[in-house]
């Protein structure tokens, strides 16, 4: 057990960043590290020494990244940008949390997969990335997993909350201003609330902390999302629904909807690996969306 653990938040400003500063507080003292560096220390992914200066001036007995280049379909167009944040960078966290044996936390996701499937993805089935934002988290995964760093791989999917850029936020701010939407209904996926994300983050960062989870014994991959599966046009149907919004929705696929970076057609992760190792429940999607709804009339 180690008394009032330092705990090296990354990504700290980001939307799963900004719940685990809340949910990691109980827990130990949250270093709560970014690019801007206006909580916390300044730290650039880009930047091998700007990453070991910060690890070797905080000490960590625990780090979580939740930095990522995210911008799915620029990616497409900064493959350089998107490999050093995504990928290099794990290269560099993993050698600095090898030797001092410091557990680490890595979020991935289901952009790893090719979406060519009818059946939800177990953490042993191929990764086939078909865009550069999911080969370069591939790129980060394997980083971590093939070498000896004590770490923790979460892929997830769809994430949301009430801060950042998020399909939520988007389609509270579209059924404002418009009457009408065309939503794509031929991407079926998890909603993932970023507080249920941080909520098990925090308890598994408690036990591996405190030794009711021995690093050694759990380390590697996992699928972590929500429960359940709908398509995108399942998702704005349910925001409208739980909003009251009167804005009328129209289903439409993908071929309508063009983007630079190719999404998974069906990208519904198997989370039972997770539940079963440590024993935490995966609420259903509605189920979050609807507390999370709730935080944000709070929040606003």
């Amino acid at each position: 057990m180690i008394d009032n653990p330092r705990i090296l938040l990354i990504g700290a400003d980001g939307q799963v960043g900004w719940e685990l500063r809340r949910t990691l507080a109980p827990v130990g003292q949250v270093i709560a590290a970014s690019l801007a560096g206006q909580d916390g220390p300044a730290v650039d992914l880009t930047d091998a020494a700007s990453l070991r200066r910060l690890f070797n001036e905080t000490a960590p007995d625990v780090v979580i990244n939740a930095a990522a280049y995210t911008a799915v379909d620029k990616a497409e167009s900064e493959p350089e940008l998107a490999q050093a944040i995504n990928g290099d960078a794990l290269g560099i966290i993993a050698e600095l949390c090898e030797a001092p044996r410091v557990p680490v936390i890595h979020y991935s996701t289901d952009f790893v997969f090719s979406g060519v499937t009818d059946h939800p993805y177990r953490e042993d089935d191929p990764a086939e990335p078909k865009s550069v934002y999911g080969r370069t988290k591939l790129a980060g995964e394997r980083a971590l997993l093939e070498s000896a760093a004590p770490a923790l791989v979460f892929r997830t999917a769809w994430v949301y909350g009430v801060r950042g850029s998020n399909f939520l936020l988007t389609m509270l701010n579209l059924f404002r201003e418009r009457s009408e939407l065309r939503i794509v209904e031929d991407q079926i996926g998890t909603p993932t609330w970023s507080r249920m994300l941080a909520e098990v983050t925090a308890q598994i960062s408690y036990r591996l902390l405190h030794g009711d989870l021995d690093i050694e014994q759990v380390k590697g991959l996992y699928h972590v999302t929500a429960g359940g599966a709908t398509s995108w046009y399942g998702f704005a149907e349910a925001i409208r629904e739980a909003t009251g919004s009167d804005c009328r929705l129209n289903p439409i696929p993908t071929s309508e909807y063009p983007a630079p970076a190719q999404r998974p057609a069906y990208s519904v992760l198997d989370t039972g690996h997770f539940r079963r190792t440590f024993g935490l429940a995966l609420p259903d999607w509605r189920h979050s969306l609807a507390l999370c709804l709730a935080d944000l009339r709070a929040f606003r």
